[in-house]
């Protein structure tokens, strides 16, 4: 950039801190917002790590703040939220008080919000679900709670919108190459690593409650800026965990998982040394190789191990692709008979309804046959 644009753009940033002292403080979050974006139209943005205001996949998406959103909620009042705010801040406010209830813990409103947004934003089956053209908010919650339709940026600030609503403590990470992003939620005094994104349409609980080893594995970001997460106590595996005498049982636990469909199997062990971890290994590599043949329907696992202390060890068991049941067409009787007469007219034959719908549902029933095995 030249000496002379560099003034330009001196000016234009001195003037638009001018018209934020001038007007009111939320006058002034407009002015941060344009100023951000200013600097990002000219290039000036920082290779700082930061939380907000960050451009994530070279600027086609952006991390920003919704605090402004989340005040509101818990004070009562919208006023000061642009419309499109405040419309965010109705859709997130009717899925709260559909999943929230009074007596949970912080950490069960976290695991409803997860629940929620692994199934009911990954499963939209809305014929529709794509129009209108809704690239340009998958990255906020305003697209994700009005479309359905979102990129990682776009699960990570919702998800934290939520969890602030709720007076939780959580931020939103992005990655050294800033190309991916999850959040960090503080439940008691830890942080724990949540990436949504990678667990959508599975509920797998695989990134969920995560601590810095457990992301580690599949994550890089700037450790020096953000807190660092060593909570163990409300990783959804190791909460979970059952414990096993044997190790030759894990073979049947796992079948058993396989036929009732369970997305997580977490097994504790009080004390495992090297030589057993090997064979475990091994036999959950020979159940890899049957699940991967197909028996079971286009699924496939993987697992690791979970440090607890010394050496008591959970084994944490991810299995994936169980189909997700789909709601039925939403079609009333009287749009059903003008169907079936506008078909019958256009075709000019009487077209036999009660055998079509017999034959679909016996697709259907072997299709679910063929899928539980």
């Amino acid at each position: 950039m030249t000496t002379e644009k560099k003034k330009i753009v001196a000016v234009l940033l001195a003037a638009i801190l001018l018209i934020g002292v001038i007007f009111s403080a939320a006058a002034s979050l407009v002015t941060v917002r344009a100023i951000s974006d200013l600097k990002a139209a000219i290039g000036l943005t920082t290779d700082e790590t930061q939380e907000d205001d960050i451009p994530i996949m070279n600027g086609e998406f952006w991390i920003r703040s919704t605090k402004n959103i989340s005040d509101a909620y818990r004070s009562g009042s919208d006023a000061g939220l642009s419309a499109k705010d405040k419309e965010t801040l109705e859709m997130a406010s009717a899925v709260l008080e559909e999943i929230i209830t009074e007596d949970m813990t912080p950490y069960e409103k976290e695991k409803a919000v997860y629940d929620w947004m692994t199934t009911e934003l990954t499963y939209d089956t809305g014929v529709l679900q794509v129009i209108p053209q809704t690239s340009e908010d998958c990255d906020n919650p305003y697209g994700v709670l009005k479309y359905h339709n979102a990129v990682c940026v776009g699960y990570a600030t919702t998800f934290r919108l939520f969890l602030q609503m709720l007076d939780i403590e959580c931020m939103v990470v992005h990655n050294t190459e800033r190309y991916h992003s999850w959040n960090l939620v503080k439940l008691d005094d830890d942080w724990y690593h949540v990436d949504i994104y990678s667990d959508q349409g599975a509920a797998s609980y695989a990134n969920f409650n995560m601590n810095d080893e457990m992301a580690g594995q599949g994550h890089e970001w700037d450790r020096d800026f953000f807190p660092a997460a060593n909570g163990l106590t409300y990783n959804y595996a190791i909460q979970n965990k059952e414990g096993i005498e044997d190790i030759y049982q894990i073979p049947a636990r796992l079948r058993q998982a396989l036929e009732e469909q369970q997305g997580l199997v977490a097994l504790g062990f009080d004390a495992i040394d090297e030589p057993h971890a090997q064979i475990v290994e091994a036999m959950l590599s020979g159940i890899q190789s049957f699940v991967d043949s197909g028996d079971y329907g286009p699924l496939w696992m993987d697992w690791s191990w979970l440090h607890v202390t010394g050496s008591e060890y959970v084994l944490a068991v991810h299995i994936y692709g169980f189909e997700q049941e789909e709601p039925a067409p939403d079609i009333s009787e009287e749009d059903q008979a003008k169907i079936e007469a506008a078909i019958d007219e256009a075709f000019g034959v009487d077209v036999d309804w009660s055998s079509i719908e017999d034959a679909m549902e016996n697709d259907a029933d072997m299709v679910e046959a063929e899928a539980v095995g």
